[in-house]
């Protein structure tokens, strides 16, 4: 009889455990744990990411964060735009996931939301480190060596370059002297044996969280990231542009700068009149009695120069609906309340004020007031930026500073 064929032992559970470990064993302690964290932060920021979201832009917040009572997350810029929509429609604001009513006394902001997303890691646009949310930012914009680039300044040395310089100033100085005469500095300094060290070098210039090309001021429109200006200032049309070509773009850039400086020395010589009144006045709501309720804003009867005055306020006030419009505009108009038996040449600036909550930019307003024209021609209020307007109209009133300047009794 056949002996039975012994089988061949099976591993215990504690033999396999061992050759487990000792597998296990031949990787880096250090490697381990770091594919180990690695997985697990990922998962844990998308997770993160879709819980802290925005309920409105389902983006993560980068300012503010506002909550519901039942504890719905809105970013600042979402929650002034659903108060600012709710103000025009005149209908009371709620929230878009469970529908409950927000205002800014119900609703209230989330420190712990805030922090968190603070702390959430973020890469950065050029050199694609991973940083905190909090310090990107300043990562971005002064520490970031990607972002910087610097450029050593054309030496015009060679007697071909001066000639050719040479009839290009001829050109040019007969339709802008300026830089003709800039030119013409160039063209001695090369000739003096200028070296490019005396002279600073050409940088490209920061625009936020952006990077300009470094033609930006011949006309170069383009942004973009620093690792990628290298390519596109290889490419860049704008260094081979004719003189009429880049004579235009300074001429353009002269006249914004003269705008500037005339609103500057404008304001200037109003401050030296002798009759000189401002008052801090706050704007408030109310609605038209047309067939469709209108939001306007106006204020209380105020005295300046011996006589009253009121300041009105639309929105959008050329669109027939201005509740269809997500691009708005904030228009404000004086007005005189009593008689003027000769006419009253005012001008006036608007101010933030010291409670106001908006930037403003300089512009200065002038009518001539009588019985015929006792109304100024509307004028839009001149917000530093568009996300001003829905935080403006999200409040329950709009304060500001108004500058009166009277130059003929």
């Amino acid at each position: 009889m056949a002996e039975a064929a012994e089988s061949e032992p099976m591993p215990s559970s504690s033999e396999g455990e061992v050759e487990t470990d000792v597998k296990d064993s031949d990787e880096p302690l250090t490697k381990k744990r770091k594919l180990t964290d690695k997985e697990g932060s990922d998962k844990l920021e998308h997770r993160l990411g879709g819980i802290l979201c925005c309920a409105v832009c389902l983006d993560l917040p980068q300012a503010a964060v506002y909550q519901c009572s039942n504890g719905h997350l809105m970013c600042a810029p979402c929650f002034t735009h659903l108060l600012a929509d709710a103000r025009l429609r005149d209908e009371a604001a709620t929230c878009p996931n469970c529908r409950v009513e927000i205002s800014k006394t119900t609703a209230s902001r989330n420190l712990a939301v805030e922090k968190t997303v603070s702390e959430l890691p973020s890469e950065c646009k050029f050199c694609t480190r991973v940083f905190p949310r909090h310090s990107l930012q300043h990562h971005e914009e002064n520490t970031c060596e990607e972002r910087k680039f610097k450029f050593s300044q054309i030496v015009v040395d060679s007697s071909t370059n001066r000639r050719y310089l040479d009839s290009l100033v001829r050109i040019v100085s007969s339709i802008y002297v300026p830089l003709a005469a800039a030119l013409g500095r160039s063209i001695a300094a090369a000739g003096a044996g200028d070296t490019c060290a005396a002279r600073p070098p050409l940088k490209r210039r920061r625009y936020g969280r952006l990077t300009g090309c470094r033609y930006a001021c011949i006309g170069c429109p383009w942004l973009g990231p620093a690792h990628e200006g290298g390519a596109h200032e290889a490419a860049c049309a704008h260094p081979g542009k004719s003189a009429a070509d880049v004579v235009a773009t300074l001429a353009e850039r002269d006249r914004v700068v003269n705008e500037a400086n005339a609103v500057y020395n404008q304001v200037l010589d109003l401050l030296s009149y002798e009759k000189i009144a401002f008052n801090d006045l706050q704007l408030k709501p109310y609605r038209t009695e047309e067939f469709m309720h209108k939001l306007y804003y106006e204020t209380s009867r105020f005295s300046a120069f011996g006589h009253q005055w009121v300041v009105k306020a639309f929105v959008n006030k050329n669109q027939r609906d201005p509740t269809q419009s997500s691009q708005r505009e904030i228009t404000y108009q004086l007005i005189l309340k009593s008689k003027a038996p000769v006419g009253l040449g005012v001008q006036w600036v608007v101010l933030r004020g010291p409670w106001g909550e908006a930037r403003l930019g300089a512009a200065v307003r002038a009518h001539c007031f009588h019985e015929d024209a006792p109304d100024a021609a509307p004028a839009p209020l001149p917000l530093a930026d568009r996300d001003d307007t829905n935080r403006l109209l999200s409040n329950k009133a709009i304060h500001f500073r108004l500058m009166m300047f009277l130059s003929t009794k």
